[in-house]
């Protein structure tokens, strides 16, 4: 049996390297979290050395990119070498060379910001100007993306020329569709990155700082949307299996995949439906290029629905909702993706409200963004995530989970869903009452306005408390999982489609065609807003240090 544990580990190295780097990430990151929101909800002062917004910055760069983007490769190319094959040595040089290339870029990302030469937040928006490392190091975060894209695309192109005339496997697919709208959404971005290293190096004087928000949040929202349609891969292909249902339409799936990657990029301009430099006309039209991306969530609703009811009557529900009760609700890896299906009810009702005008003057630069981030990220994306933890871990190192763990990860999903619950919906609450976003703790002077914010900042603090406790908690499972749960058998869960489902159209498969539709819908948004925000550039910026 030594030697099975021995020959998983050895043949899963390259995922389980990313999920131990990435729980290690969430492990740093949560802790700071911590630190964060304590200090928010003005119950604990930072050392002047270490303060509120280097924490802020170190946060949300581990939790958001280096977190995310661990967890995703290592999920994806376990799931490529189960539907597609071992991987070839051409993709594994690669995947190992995007792991090198983020460790390198994240290394000297976080050194920069740990020497208070980069305390700029996860935005890093100019005129706030880092080390031109700071900038570097983000170079290599978008180079290992690509690196990872290409071995999966190279990976799908082996397995469809060794299998011609037959459908990439829908976990693939997926994969397929997530790369290239990374690579996509990363475009913008690489350019601002380029623009601002020299301009942080002093060969440039000045930035055009509404260019590089533009192109910031080309890259920036649909970098949300990256995790979503990870965590929908989960939603369609094992949740089914998970609760001994089906996939309810392989079709709806694939066009819900090629929809979220053609409509997404130009979805970010609603971050700055506020700003300046923008006709009236033109963020009318953006309007609809955001809501447009509510739609193939609407059809993921539904398919899930179907599943969900079509599994729950086979297993006996009866009635309008007796299909619901009888579903494996005490099944860990059921419940955590259940709760984050239900928590992108209300995350996307909340994006859709920041979609337009009226409604995003009321909460932009307030804490209710931030309660919606947490809701949609932390929960619909993080609990699928965690879901995906309890078999996928075990599966790759050759162990079985254990009642003990099990039980505790029922108790670290309460823990985490009670917490952000107390966090996120709070932090709604009293950005409605106008607390901003970006600041540390302050009462402005012990204005009315602000000493009413206090309840609501204390619920903030307990939630983040939680939420810490979440991390370790989830953090000891993961590494029990990996190195001391009993050894056996855990098979790999993905779905397959219903014995009756309509054969999946060819057309699907066009990805030269999509990616063709996706060029043109990302230069139907953003060619005009670029040419004019060059050709009528306001005065540069020179660079400015706020910390």
């Amino acid at each position: 049996m030594a030697n099975t544990i021995q020959t998983h580990m050895k043949n899963n190295t390259l995922p389980l390297v990313h999920f131990f780097l990435a729980f290690i990430m969430l492990l740093i990151g949560g802790t700071l979290g911590l630190l964060q929101g304590l200090n928010r909800g003005g119950v604990f002062e930072l050392p002047a050395s270490f303060n509120y917004y280097e924490v802020l910055t170190l946060h949300g760069i581990l939790l958001i990119l280096a977190f995310t983007t661990l967890f995703t490769n290592g999920y994806l190319y376990a799931a490529i070498r189960h539907t597609l094959g071992e991987l070839s040595k051409t993709v594994k040089i690669l995947a190992w060379s995007s792991l090198a290339s983020f460790l390198i870029g994240s290394l000297l990302v976080v050194w920069m910001v740990l020497a208070g030469e980069a305390t700029v937040m996860y935005t890093f928006y100019p005129p706030m100007q880092a080390s031109p490392w700071f900038y570097i190091g983000l170079v290599f975060v978008v180079l290992c993306i690509w690196l990872a894209g290409l071995g999966v695309f190279i990976s799908a192109f082996q397995w469809k020329r060794r299998n011609k005339g037959q459908h990439l496997p829908i976990l693939a697919f997926f994969a397929v569709g997530i790369y290239t709208l990374v690579i996509f959404g990363s475009l913008g971005v690489t350019v601002e990155v380029l623009m601002l290293i020299p301009w942080a190096f002093g060969w440039t004087e000045t930035i055009n700082v509404m260019l590089s928000r533009t192109l910031f949040w080309s890259f920036g929202h649909t970098l949300v949307n990256v995790w979503y349609l990870v965590a929908i891969s989960v939603w369609y292909t094992i949740l089914p299996k998970i609760i001994g249902g089906r996939i309810f339409s392989d079709t709806l799936a694939r066009l819900v995949v090629i929809l979220i990657v053609i409509l997404n990029v130009p979805g970010g301009f609603h971050h700055q439906i506020v700003d300046p430099a923008f006709s009236e006309g033109l963020k009318f039209m953006h309007v609809f290029m955001s809501l447009s991306i509510a739609f193939p969530s609407l059809m993921t609703a539904f398919a899930m629905f179907a599943v969900l009811e079509r599994t729950g009557r086979k297993r006996g529900g009866r009635g309008l909702l007796g299909w619901l009760w009888v579903l494996p609700w005490g099944d860990v890896r059921f419940l955590t993706i259940m709760i984050a299906m239900i928590s992108f009810i209300i995350g996307g009702a909340g994006g859709i409200a920041q979609t337009n005008n009226q409604l995003n003057q009321v909460v932009h630069n307030s804490l209710w963004v931030v309660g919606h981030f947490h809701i949609t990220v932390g929960v619909t994306v993080v609990m699928t995530f965690f879901g995906l933890v309890y078999w996928l871990i075990p599966h790759l190192s050759g162990r079985v989970m254990t009642p003990f763990i099990h039980h505790l990860g029922m108790f670290q999903t309460a823990t985490w869903t009670v917490g952000m619950a107390l966090m996120a919906l709070s932090m709604h609450a009293v950005g409605l009452f106008g607390a901003p976003r970006r600041t540390s703790y302050t009462t402005y002077g012990d204005s009315a306005t602000a000493l009413g914010w206090e309840p609501y900042l204390s619920f903030l603090a307990t939630g983040g408390t939680l939420l810490f406790f979440g991390v370790i908690l989830i953090v000891y499972i993961v590494f029990h999982l990996m190195f001391f749960a009993p050894k056996g058998d855990t098979p790999f869960m993905d779905s397959r489609v219903e014995d009756n489902a309509h054969p999946t159209p060819k057309w699907t498969e066009n990805w030269g065609l999509w990616v063709i539709v996706a060029i043109l819908i990302i230069s139907m948004g953003y060619v005009v807003p670029l040419v004019d925000l060059i050709e009528n550039a306001p005065p540069g910026s020179p660079p400015h240090r706020t910390w």
